[in-house]
């Protein structure tokens, strides 16, 4: 297995424990009517040129208009697509693109100074209310109505580790570390605003690192999503390995970048 179907597979594993994907001769559908909004679980992804272009959009807008569910594609490898994209620009859609750094561990742990304001913990039912106060604030993850029902989903499911940072007590960090075969992924790392600028990811993420030695993972991967949080991890070990052109082509409502305000 490549770098690239490696990414995909880990990729997959993730969207399925929150979607139901459905297989199409030209890539594949993820719904999950009951969260509507959350991108992530609705989207039609495409990641080569569909032989019947107007039929692909067709089909993809039918069956989330048939949910109430905006219709949206991500893209993946844009380069070949540019001819399905200018149909779907056709069909009304807008299209963003985006430059996706994928980020593997070098498996070097880079010591952190102690301090003494920091504790870390995992996520159980004693502290799930702190840690879940924390991913509702973070308006890159899509707000409240976005991350409660996520949050509870990722939480029963034994792939994910969620862990929750508090400083002087106070629960201001969180971050999740999902786990497939002998792969993991770092995801929903953010600190609430008041506490940014401390240093508070780089703790996390050796925490999350020393977890990940624990139980033996292979590989330990992060998809940043802007070259400023791209520079964090790589403080934390992380090395840029590919950089994925994508694209979300959407025909309502917020872009990504205004979600996750990427640059």
């Amino acid at each position: 297995m490549n770098l690239l179907e490696q990414i995909e597979e880990l990729d997959f594993a993730l969207l399925q424990s929150f979607s139901t994907k459905h297989n199409r001769p030209w890539g594949a559908l993820f719904s999950n009517p009951k969260q509507p909004d959350y991108y992530d679980a609705n989207h039609a992804y495409v990641n080569r040129p569909p032989d019947e272009p107007a039929n692909v959009i067709s089909e993809v807008v039918s069956f989330y208009r048939a949910s109430g569910i905006t219709p949206r594609f991500y893209l993946g490898n844009i380069e070949s697509l540019t001819s399905f994209m200018e149909t779907l620009k056709e069909s009304g859609f807008q299209i963003e693109q985006f430059s996706q750094p994928i980020q593997l561990w070098n498996q070097q742990l880079t010591p952190v100074p102690f301090n003494e304001h920091i504790a870390i913990e995992r996520v159980t039912e004693r502290n799930y209310e702190e840690a879940l106060a924390v991913e509702c604030q973070i308006e890159e993850f899509g707000g409240k109505a976005v991350r409660e029902k996520a949050f509870e989903t990722e939480f029963n499911d034994p792939r994910y580790r969620h862990y929750v940072l508090k400083y002087d007590g106070v629960p201001c960090s969180s971050a999740c570390l999902f786990v497939h075969g002998n792969q993991g992924r770092i995801e929903s790392v953010a600190t609430i605003r008041a506490y940014r600028g401390k240093g508070l990811i780089d703790a996390l993420l050796e925490y999350i690192q020393k977890e990940a030695q624990a139980m033996q993972l292979e590989k330990l991967w992060v998809h940043p999503i802007n070259k400023r949080v791209e520079k964090v991890y790589v403080r934390s070990g992380f090395e840029t390995v590919a950089s994925l052109q994508t694209g979300h082509a959407f025909l309502d409502g917020k872009s990504i970048k205004e979600i996750q305000a990427r640059s």
